[in-house]
């Protein structure tokens, strides 16, 4: 592309130089006098010498006057001109003597308009030099817009994907195009951005799969070690002397602490919630009780009746959400806990009912936020998380909960949508 343009700036310059050229040798000719013209003029005054009508010129290109030897006008073509020999020499007019038998009888004074060929030379100048601005704008012009096209436009767009690769879009490709010389440029950086996409995606794979093993591990963990908490007490109830109380409360507080950590270490893993997977399947209602039983560790919940129906939730997950309200209800409330289930509206209510100070009616709104700690979590530990993991699992069956205060107590309501229904 570049090479075309030179081509044509070159092609620009010779055919200005070749006009000005071509007016010059337009000029110098046009400067020289006629000679024929003028030969031909003394020719037919000294044939018709003493007979001088006029008429006998025909249609001279130059005009004149004829004067006699003793300077008198005998004729002239037009008014205006130098009819006196002084009147020839300032006006730098031609004389030419006319030569009759050998004999000089008079003069012929050729007029020359100096200021016609200058206002004609002028006139050509100045078109010739119009022409040479016109093209030189074309010419600068098309170069503007061949910088704009193969330079700016390409660098520009390079530019905005250097953007788009810090901020970490890496989805856009760049348009790639070999007509500019940043055309191979173009395609190693599209090169380049599948290669960073490539390298981003293997790593976001590896993260969500080591998240997942944490979170599958810490949830698998937690189980045991509530049941060796659960017999730990049981143990200290039986305990008879000081030696073994001493160590089995060691025990229990070593447990405690586990569960903390492994709680702690979920909660983490789980805090970006677009890696954790909710897979929702057809399960039958007696599920409830599985789960249940599996978080009743001090065996101080109370299940009613649970109507019989179908579900749609992920095993897995419901059973964090109750692991997590139930943990809650005996952390903050240490009483007892009944569960009531009622079908309603599409959905499986599981209402779980502790009888505690509940929560201040100002603080509901806050309940499911990330990271917020009521004002009565006193010195219990926690990470503001296991609410705000537990609604987000349930929204994703297509489930809520809400929390709502009792005057006897706290119920936190569990929105089990039935199979089909949502």
């Amino acid at each position: 592309m570049l090479k075309k343009l030179l081509i044509v700036l070159v092609s620009a310059i010779l055919t200005t130089s070749i006009a000005y050229l071509l007016l010059l040798m337009n000029v110098k000719e046009g400067a020289l006098t006629d000679r024929i013209a003028i030969n031909a003029i003394v020719k037919l005054t000294e044939q018709n010498w003493g007979a001088l009508k006029g008429n006998e010129y025909g249609d001279s290109p130059y005009e004149f006057a004829i004067l006699n030897s003793a300077g008198a006008l005998l004729y002239q073509t037009t008014d205006g001109i130098a009819v006196t020999v002084n009147e020839a020499i300032n006006n730098r007019d031609t004389l030419i003597d006319i030569i009759v038998e050998d004999q000089i009888v008079g003069k012929i004074i050729i007029n020359n308009d100096y200021s016609s060929v200058f206002m004609n030379l002028k006139r050509q100048f100045t078109i010739v030099f119009l022409a040479a601005i016109f093209i030189q704008a074309l010419l600068c012009l098309a170069f503007i817009l061949y910088l704009n096209r193969n330079i700016l436009r390409p660098f520009r767009k390079m530019q905005l994907f250097a953007r788009y690769i810090a901020k970490g879009e890496l989805d856009i490709p760049l348009e790639m195009d070999h007509n500019h010389m940043f055309g191979a440029f173009t395609e190693s950086f599209d090169m380049m951005r599948e290669e960073l996409a490539a390298a981003r995606h293997n790593e976001y794979l590896a993260n969500k799969s080591k998240k997942e093993l944490v979170a599958t591990l810490s949830h698998d963990i937690r189980t045991p070690v509530s049941s060796i908490k659960a017999i730990t007490e049981l143990m200290l109830l039986r305990a008879m002397d000081e030696k073994n109380s001493r160590q089995l409360n060691t025990l229990y507080s070593k447990a405690d602490q586990i569960d903390h950590l492994i709680t702690d270490m979920f909660h983490a893993t789980m805090e970006e919630l677009n890696e954790l997977q909710v897979n929702v399947t057809d399960e039958f209602s007696s599920l409830l009780d599985t789960v249940i039983n599996n978080a009743n560790y001090y065996e101080q919940i109370k299940v009613g009746p649970i109507p019989e129906c179908i579900i749609a939730v992920d095993p897995l997950r419901l059973q964090q959400v109750i692991d997590n309200v139930v943990n809650n209800s005996l952390k903050y409330a240490r009483t007892s806990i009944d569960i009531v289930c009622e079908i309603r509206e599409g959905f499986l209510e599981v209402d779980i009912m502790d009888f505690g100070p509940g929560v201040p009616d100002e603080e509901l709104p806050l309940l499911f936020n990330k990271f917020y700690r009521g004002s009565r979590v006193g010195a219990q530990s926690g990470s503001g998380l296991g609410l705000y993991i537990s609604r987000y699992m349930l929204r994703k069956m297509q489930g809520d909960m809400v929390g709502i205060n009792r005057q006897d107590g706290f119920t936190m309501k569990l929105l089990i949508p039935l199979a089909g229904y949502n």
